[in-house]
């Protein structure tokens, strides 16, 4: 170990940093030894629930925790093949456990591996705990990283169990899977090379499949289900017309979706059609969560249907506690991370996904009828976002802009400006922007809303050219 000692941090959703060079077997084993002293202190429960998706040497990594976990006299109940987060989750409210441990990046680059931690409710840990651990991380840690695995095993402090059975059940027991898999529509799924090839063929054995193999190159993308990472499957399914298409990131507890004609559907848009079939179809009764960034169009349809909005900060860690603490029927955010009612309170792509499949399978509508149908009652809309790399200096300056009281941007006239998380404005024709600074980056992100997208990149490149200005 070098004299100066790495300084692990958590961020928005866990621990990340690039596979060799900060994100070691070290410091693995550092940040495993802080989760066990907390647990130790802190739980009734000596044991964890631990898994892996399918970063590079996720296996060797994984395997570090139970050793230290071992060290420290905590159980390690795993599975020994890639899975998703919310496969974890749902294990963690399952499991007699303190919490849960999954090895993954999400949607980072490939060059990227990670260390979540998950309550054993079944979603997010605290932030206030999260905090509290990265706070003990050690400079050293003392674990045995030689021990075998047999040895763990055969002292009792290793279990490996099948979280992809304990999913599937859960699915099956949720879901008509018979119906689903007789379904007439078309369907086809394109995991990113992520851990949702472990699920979704098993669910819906007649899919097409796409990028459903694993490659922790990822194929030089990130996998994170935009429409610019992803233009070889809108191709796919432009050609042939599939019905509903499904797409989850790295660790599958991100949704898109993509129509026949192969375009790219935004996470606000299934917020809204999730809202509109857990309300008006399932008839569940309840408030919808979202994070800031999350298109106005939401608050004006729970409006038409009479349901509460909670908006929070940007960062799912901000929606658990309502969804834990409160009858909530959907949570989502921007970034097409959604919770639903009648599951884990933690986002599931996959699930989510299902939820809308069994919607259009059950009324014989195309996912572009449902769309339409949206659209017939908040409007249509496009939404897109713009990343701005700049000086930390030329960020401060748009930022402290950007807080000034201002009647119009780019030429745009403000009706109304909100600061949650960020700084959104909304103007005239139920058109908005956002403008919200990274806290770690010199990286400002420029959202924005409006009728079409022609219009979004109009407006688009209009503020970002203004932006520029500032300094």
């Amino acid at each position: 170990m070098s004299d100066k000692i790495y300084k692990i941090k958590f961020g928005t959703d866990g621990w990340r940093d690039i596979i060799g060079d900060t994100y070691t077997v070290a410091n693995v084993a550092r940040t495993a030894t802080a989760t066990a002293k907390w647990i130790l202190e802190h739980y009734p429960q000596k044991a964890i629930v631990l898994g892996y998706d399918c970063r590079f040497q996720g296996l060797l990594f994984a395997q570090t925790v139970i050793r230290v976990m071992y060290h420290s006299g905590i159980k390690v109940y795993f599975d020994d093949q890639f899975i998703t987060t919310p496969c974890l989750s749902l294990a963690a409210s399952k499991f007699p456990v303190a919490l849960g441990v999954i090895i993954t990046a999400s949607h980072n680059p490939p060059s990227y591996s990670g260390y979540k931690l998950k309550s054993n409710q079944g979603g997010p840990t605290p932030e206030s705990e999260i905090k509290s651990i990265e706070a003990i991380i050690p400079d050293i840690f003392e674990a045995d990283l030689t021990v075998s695995m047999d040895e763990i095993k055969a002292k009792g402090m290793l279990e490996i169990v099948n979280f992809r059975e304990i999913y599937l059940d859960e699915v099956a027991a949720k879901f008509d899977l018979k119906a689903l898999q007789s379904s007439s529509l078309k369907i086809s799924y394109n995991a990113m090379f992520g851990g949702g090839q472990a699920i979704i063929p098993h669910i819906l054995p007649q899919a097409d499949l796409f990028n459903c193999e694993w490659n922790p190159n990822f194929n030089h993308f990130s996998p994170e289900p935009i429409a610019k990472n992803m233009s070889d499957y809108l191709a796919h399914v432009a050609h042939h017309k599939f019905d509903f298409s499904l797409v989850n990131d790295g660790d599958a507890d991100r949704i898109a979706l993509v129509d026949s004609h192969g375009k790219y559907i935004n996470a606000h848009l299934i917020i809204l059609m999730l809202i509109y079939i857990l309300k008006v179809h399932k008839k569940f009764e309840g408030k919808v969560v979202i994070a800031f960034s999350v298109s106005p169009k939401i608050n004006k349809l729970c409006q038409q249907l009479g349901i509460e909005v909670i908006t929070t900060p940007i960062g799912f860690k901000y929606i658990a506690p309502y969804v834990l603490a409160d009858h909530v029927i959907c949570g989502g955010e921007e970034s097409g991370g959604i919770s639903v009612i009648g599951h884990i309170p933690e986002r599931d792509g996959i699930w989510d996904g299902l939820v809308i499949l069994d919607y259009l399978n059950q009324t014989h509508m195309s996912l572009n009828d449902l769309i339409d149908k949206i659209f017939e009652l908040v409007g249509p809309f496009e939404y897109s976002r713009r990343d701005l790399t700049l000086t930390m200096a030329q960020k401060d300056s748009i930022v402290a802009y950007v807080q000034g009281d201002l009647s119009d941007l780019a030429g745009h006239k403000i009706l109304e400006t909100q600061r949650i998380d960020g700084v959104k404005f909304i103007l005239e024709h139920e058109r908005n922007v956002m403008i919200r600074a990274s806290g770690t980056e010199p990286v400002l992100r420029v959202y924005c809303q409006a009728e079409t997208s022609q219009k979004v990149e109009e407006i688009l490149e209009e503020v970002v050219n203004f932006l520029k200005t500032i300094s």
